[in-house]
């Protein structure tokens, strides 16, 4: 086996200077250096060959590929495998052609600023991608450290803090760690009005007022919460599915006749970096479910007009599928045949025929068949009494 010809290497603020001996001589001896012009700042007393990043940046993998048998470095910031480029060309470049040389991350450096221990924080990135998606990790004494870009996006969070009652939370934006040019910005979401750099690493301290939403990642959200029509998988019965659909990191669900989105929101809010798919013939519902990705913090959720079967073809291969509406044999065939290996399907009916249709697929593939329902009290003149609401017949099963 050959060595390595590609070095990834993680630079600080402190530049070439804060670097392992090691990893200086591995930079020193390059070829070519592919970085941002802020990497050939911290680094330009090194004479290579400079290349920037490409434009679009879906190029890089291709570019470096036509280096290879070069000495090659590419500079990234922090921690290369965490939130970076080096997670994207390790997915495309053999680990065996790779060498990874970490710094200390954001991640790091915040967390000892602000003197919490890592293992406490949840870290995440708005780096290029929804602001919206922090929404889901909003939660009463949770601490948030997250990777910035724009000088709006702390203002943004904090509004965000502040419209689910989360307003007196303290914030610290930290700029430029570990060099001279370090600042550090104090306040609370509800008052946030600070002008930052546009890089910045956002340490929150999730502080709840009494009024304050609460908004668990475990599947089961109120109804409220949710814009709908009337039609949706109400709050119980929706806590029962997710936990037969089984969100797991990065997986795929195909929900099928998704009306308000309920259960593909909660789907991507239970798992990290789960996926979505909604597939629903009419614009208005695709417009609540959209709105709802949005404010709930899964602003990923895909969303195709059309109806299965039909508007299954093409899509990748789920890991769940979930039949909300629809529900005929051919859907089922369709869906079943799409599934992955260990994949989970689960159909709900309220209708005499769609329940027909259950027992028959039950009969004929097995797994399992439940009736759901539940009794909420409401009071009736000076009384309280029980009120039914709908059945809902539930079939499921794994792919084995």
């Amino acid at each position: 086996m050959s060595a390595p010809w590609l070095h990834i290497v993680g630079i600080g603020e402190d530049g070439v200077g804060g670097l392992a001996p090691a990893t200086r001589a591995i930079l020193e001896a390059a070829e070519i250096i592919v970085g941002g012009d802020r990497h050939a700042c911290l680094s330009d007393q090194i004479t290579a060959e400079r290349v920037s990043w490409p434009s679009p940046f879906e190029a890089l993998i291709d570019m470096l590929k036509g280096y290879a048998g070069r000495r090659v470095v590419v500079l990234a910031s922090g921690d290369p495998l965490w939130f970076s480029i080096g997670a994207r060309i390790g997915r495309t470049i053999a680990p065996s052609e790779i060498t990874y040389y970490p710094q200390i991350s954001a991640f790091q450096l915040a967390a000892a600023r602000m003197g919490w221990s890592m293992a406490d924080v949840e870290t995440l990135t708005v780096h290029g991608r929804p602001v919206e998606q922090m929404i889901a990790f909003i939660q009463p004494d949770q601490r948030l450290l997250i990777l910035t870009t724009g000088v709006e996006t702390p203002a943004r969070i904090a509004r965000f803090l502040t419209d689910r009652g989360f307003g007196r939370s303290p914030m610290t934006v930290l700029s430029a760690m570990g060099g001279d040019q370090e600042q550090r910005f104090d306040g609370t979401a509800g008052t946030w009005a600070h002008e930052v750099p546009a890089f910045t690493t956002l340490a929150v301290d999730c502080v709840a007022a009494p009024d304050a939403a609460l908004l668990p990642r475990v599947p089961g959200l109120s109804d409220d919460l949710f814009q709908h029509d009337g039609t949706m998988t109400r709050q119980e019965v929706r806590a029962a599915t997710l936990a037969k659909l089984m969100p797991m990191r990065g997986a795929l669900l195909w929900d099928i006749g998704t009306g308000s989105g309920s259960v593909a929101v909660e789907w991507m809010r239970a798992a990290r970096y789960a996926r979505a798919i909604g597939i629903e013939p009419r614009a208005d519902r695709r417009a609540m479910a959209a709105a709802n990705a949005l404010a709930l913090g899964a602003p990923r959720l895909d969303l195709i007009e059309g109806e299965a079967p039909a508007a299954l073809t093409g899509l990748p291969a789920p890991d769940a599928i979930f039949i909300g509406g629809g529900l005929s044999r051919e859907v089922f065939e369709a869906a079943y045949a799409a599934l992955k290996p260990l994949g989970r399907l689960v159909a709900n009916a309220v209708t005499l025929e769609s329940e027909a249709e259950l027992f028959a697929l039950h009969h004929a593939h097995g797994g399992t068949l439940v009736r759901l329902q539940v009794c909420r009290a409401e009071t009736e003149g000076e009384l309280r009494g029980w009120r039914p609401s709908v059945p809902v017949t539930q079939w499921s099963l794994i792919k084995r």
